[in-house]
């Protein structure tokens, strides 16, 4: 079949086209905004990525077009699609018919930890002789790639809860058929398309009613709403539950992590007893976490321990998840994908316990729908605690913003973060950034660069401006 896809070099979609031409497939697609990893990605494939929408890229009549989940109605190609009457479909609809219908799923849901945890689980179910089918939000640097296409039974898959497509306002992952579902924690995010945290629980609730009676559902007992949801749905579970976390009563249990080596090690606890150990080169309790997920989920489908063992601590993380971007004059760069609360003062948390004598300079670019909103106004100032240094760039897009609420006051949350001792500067550019940084750091500082975009290559600038 021939596949268009409107939106490619999005991060699922991309691999999705990836992964169709992998399954021999001809494969054209379109995108305005074309930054690596993905458009690296996709040239090394030899998939052409048509540069805007156009009414003529869809001239050679595709079998189907997949519209992207961030592609809205008045978009020129969906248009000639409509018109044209043309076959289409989602992408998280095309995952499922094409690749996961019959066969053993795994998805990863949560609102933070989905693509580490994936990609580990990926990682580990490969080096116990699985050879699963996968798909990744992000590059996993074990395999060099977000996606692979086997012929085995198994199938991994990171599960999102945003919307699927303007013609389908559904989570992607109620598409994706989970014989076993990880779901590491739940707080309210997207606010652009969930109401509140009640709506946020609703999705995840109809989420977990998918896994079947042989199945198993991994829920994070560290999380509160996790808890309180799994307790309103005690008694409309009608599939196997398990519980992990550092929580003493979690039916999986990390215990006893020490940051101190070269890697973090841990000891896993299964019902009060002592059941392995664990080392990872990841960092931070939240990966500590993730790894746990992986390891009740591996042992479900009979991976044995030492298999886990040796897989976890070869595991390489995921590129723009703590990834150090380059070194010079003695000042480390690096990239990390992190944009809710949580996820930035768990990142910056785990760079101050690895580096906990150097200065942590961190620079926040507000580009994802939540974090351009007031909705988490008081939680971004105390996100930075962990921080020496703090630098936030201009809400991305802030006239669009206007338009799903009131938008993120960086001023105020300078001033915030200020009134807790700390150094902090609002500058709006990538290039003003640079400028503004490169005379102030100094050797053994270590840069911690937060987006969810490509950020106007920000760290290869930077490296640049350093090395110059």
């Amino acid at each position: 079949m021939h596949y268009h896809l409107i939106g490619i070099c999005g991060t699922a979609m991309a691999s999705l086209a990836g992964m169709l031409r992998e399954r021999g497939h001809v494969i054209t697609g379109s995108d305005e905004n074309v930054y690596p990893p993905m458009s690296t990605m996709l040239a090394g494939l030899g998939i052409e990525v048509m540069k805007g929408y156009k009414p003529e890229h869809l001239s050679l009549a595709p079998d189907c077009v997949i519209i992207g989940n961030a592609i809205p109605r008045g978009n020129v190609e969906v248009e000639e699609t409509l018109n044209r009457k043309l076959l289409y479909r989602s992408q998280a609809e095309t995952v499922k018919e094409e690749f996961i219908r019959g066969r053993r799923s795994l998805v990863v849901a949560g609102t933070h930890g989905k693509t580490t945890t994936t990609s580990i689980a990926a990682w580990v179910m490969d080096q116990a002789g699985l050879s699963p089918t996968f798909l990744v939000g992000g590059i996993v640097q074990n395999f060099g790639v977000s996606f692979r296409v086997t012929d085995s039974d198994y199938f991994i898959i990171e599960g999102d809860e945003y919307d699927t497509a303007y013609f389908d306002k559904g989570p992607k992952f109620m598409h994706y058929l989970p014989e076993l579902a990880i779901v590491n924690n739940i707080e309210f995010d997207h606010a652009d398309i969930y109401k509140d945290m009640d709506a946020v629980k609703l999705a995840f609730r109809r989420f977990m009613n998918l896994v079947p009676g042989n199945g198993r559902l991994i829920v994070g007992w560290d999380s509160p709403h996790v808890r309180a949801l799994v307790a309103e749905m005690r008694d409309k579970l009608f599939t196997r539950l398990e519980t992990f976390g550092t929580s003493d009563d979690a039916t999986w249990q990390a215990r006893s992590i020490d940051y101190t080596g070269e890697t973090a090690s841990f000891k896993v606890f299964r019902q009060g007893c002592e059941w392995g150990e664990f080392s990872t080169p990841l960092i931070g309790e939240f990966n500590i976490r993730n790894c746990l997920a992986v390891i009740v989920a591996a042992d479900a489908w009979g991976v044995g321990q030492k298999q886990i063992a040796d897989a976890l601590i070869s595991f390489k993380s995921v590129r723009r998840r703590a990834e150090i971007r380059g070194r010079e004059r003695g000042v480390t760069v690096i990239d990390d994908f992190a944009h809710h609360p949580t996820a930035v003062r768990e990142t910056l948390q785990a760079l101050r316990t690895k580096y906990p004598k150097n200065r942590l300079v961190a620079v926040f670019e507000p580009r994802s729908w939540s974090s351009r909103l007031a909705v988490f106004q008081d939680d971004y100032a105390r996100a930075f605690a962990p921080a020496d240094y703090v630098v936030i760039a201009s809400v991305y897009e802030s006239g669009k913003a206007t338009e799903k609420g009131s938008v993120l006051n960086t001023t105020k949350l300078i001033e915030d973060i200020r009134a807790m001792g700390k150094p902090a500067f609002g500058i709006p550019k990538a290039n003003d950034i640079i400028e503004h940084l490169s005379p102030e750091l100094r050797e053994g500082d270590i840069v911690a660069v937060m987006s969810n975009g490509g950020f106007d290559q920000i760290h290869d600038k930077l490296l640049q401006s350093l090395r110059a």
